[in-house]
């Protein structure tokens, strides 16, 4: 037996499986990247026949995880500031009195009341504005962690409150300590797939636009000194009429997330100390 010929025989052989298997992979991989393609082309498709817009997407977000945090409990300590008067009948919640009101540079410039918890309040770096109500003279923040909002979490929230002279007279803080991963990196949902999940539910209204879409936190668990959150997309809706509709997505499995029930909570008005 030739064994020169028949070593070269089985290189031959091998070197045309290689090729046939790679060729193989080659084509499965243009089909499935096809299909996606396809997917989105028949979402913006059906978007384009009810008139639905949308701007510039944020960049996709390769990988997200779920977090944790315990409830900071506040005392005197937390309040040096001889200007603070802190009322603590709950130590989950302060409510606290500024002795002497302090001016907002501009009430109508949103910039100038993330200036003041900024300047004035514990932690106040750590809290992200989300909505003002210039007629309650009311603004709401939520605590954020990674630059990411901890939506609609009665304990990482901070309501600050103005008088007709523009002047900050009082507000209320709740807090999360020692937020931490609790889980593996989770692969999260692009945001043309977020889109797509709120249409499938009917939840996009003919001749609406998708105005805003970020990344942030809901929460998963709640329990006396501990929270579990999960990766959320929030996604603004602005209709035809002008109404600002809402809605959130668990980022790893698509999911719609109602909040109502704590939307309700956080905005409730109780101002009492």
């Amino acid at each position: 037996m030739d064994w020169n010929r028949t070593k070269s025989i089985f290189i031959v052989v091998f070197l045309i499986l290689n090729i046939f298997l790679y060729s193989l992979y080659v084509n499965r991989y243009n089909e499935a990247q096809s299909v996606e393609v396809a997917g989105e082309k028949t979402i913006d498709a059906r978007l384009k026949e009810d008139n639905i817009t949308y701007g510039v997407l944020p960049n996709s977000v390769e990988s997200a995880t779920y977090i944790s945090g315990k409830v900071h409990t506040f005392t005197a300590a937390d309040f040096t500031d001889p200007n603070h008067q802190a009322n603590i009948t709950d130590p989950k919640e302060a409510r606290v009195i500024l002795l002497s009101p302090v001016k907002l540079r501009n009430v109508n410039d949103d910039a100038s009341f993330t200036e003041f918890v900024q300047a004035n309040i514990k932690e106040g770096g750590s809290y992200g504005l989300w909505k003002v109500n210039r007629d309650e003279r009311i603004a709401i923040f939520f605590q954020k962690t990674n630059n990411r909002m901890l939506y609609y979490n009665k304990s990482g929230l901070l309501k600050i409150q103005w008088n007709a002279d523009n002047e900050v007279t009082m507000y209320e803080q709740t807090m999360l300590d020692n937020i931490e991963e609790v889980e593996q990196q989770e692969s999260a949902l692009p945001p043309i797939q977020v889109i797509q999940a709120l249409y499938a539910k009917g939840l996009l209204k003919p001749d609406s636009r998708i105005e805003h879409m970020q990344l942030g936190y809901s929460t998963l668990v709640y329990l006396t000194q501990t929270q579990v959150l999960l990766p959320t997309w929030e996604v603004r809706v602005k209709l035809s009429d002008g109404e600002i509709e809402e809605y959130f997505v668990d980022a790893v499995e698509g999911k719609i997330i109602e909040i109502q029930e704590e939307k309700q909570e956080v905005e409730e008005e109780d101002w009492g100390v």
